[in-house]
């Protein structure tokens, strides 16, 4: 595989997510407006997290007038498999120089991580310099167009109609992102957990029941995976 084939791959493999990055950073950029934010803080927002749904649940939180601890902390679990993320993806790039590495975590976002891992389990002979290049290939359609329309949204804001029903875009992301890693028994418990203690506790305030469920479902794909290794 070429340098430029393995990016153009990527950039064909990324392209799908702009039916869903589109809306979620149009209704990111409205949502954010409402809720107070100015221009500035909205793009500062979102250049420096790049992660929607820890940004949205920050917005609630400080909508609910949650204390900052709250907000910081719900934001940061939410975010805590940016952490699995970079595990998974640290055999096969993880020998690329320092600042390749440092580019590449700035831009590891679901999309970018769910098209990359399945290219480099599939293909184990890449080379790393051909991972890299794919991975580029996979943030070029996808992490521009989150900054653009977030500026769309917070500049147009109420002016777009809520027929257009940009909601939608939350869930069909993770909803495409999550359903194909549903493969292996650890996966499934996981998810399985994570669904059931969130419904559980989804009175506790500033939606602090997702942290617990968070935690829960990770425990749970770990004990899994043992359990697995033991009886194998």
């Amino acid at each position: 595989m070429t340098s430029k084939s393995a990016f153009w791959q990527g950039f064909q493999a990324g392209l799908p997510f702009v039916l869903i990055v589109c809306p979620f950073g149009l209704l990111f950029g409205v949502v954010a407006t409402e809720a107070g934010l100015e221009l500035r803080e909205t793009m500062a927002m979102t250049a420096l997290v790049i992660a929607g749904a820890s940004q949205f649940t920050a917005l609630q939180l400080m909508a609910e007038q949650a204390p900052t601890f709250v907000v910081i902390g719900a934001a940061l679990a939410v975010n805590m498999r940016m952490a699995m993320y970079s595990a998974s993806m640290a055999p096969h790039i993880g020998g690329a120089p320092v600042w390749q590495r440092a580019i590449a975590a700035y831009f590891l976002v679901d999309q970018t991580y769910a098209a990359s891992i399945q290219k480099y389990q599939d293909h184990p002979d890449m080379t790393l310099r051909i991972k890299m290049i794919y991975f580029f290939g996979v943030v070029t359609p996808i992490c521009p167009l989150w900054y653009v329309f977030t500026y769309i949204g917070a500049v147009s804001g109420s002016t777009i109609p809520e027929s257009f029903a940009l909601d939608f875009a939350v869930p069909i992301t993770f909803i495409a992102l999550v359903a194909p890693a549903l493969r292996s028994l650890p996966h499934i418990a996981a998810a399985f957990v994570s669904v059931v203690v969130a419904l559980a506790l989804s009175w506790i305030p500033f939606s602090l029941g997702l942290i617990v469920a968070a935690a829960l479902a990770m425990v749970t794909g770990a004990e899994v995976e043992k359990w697995k290794e033991r009886r194998s």
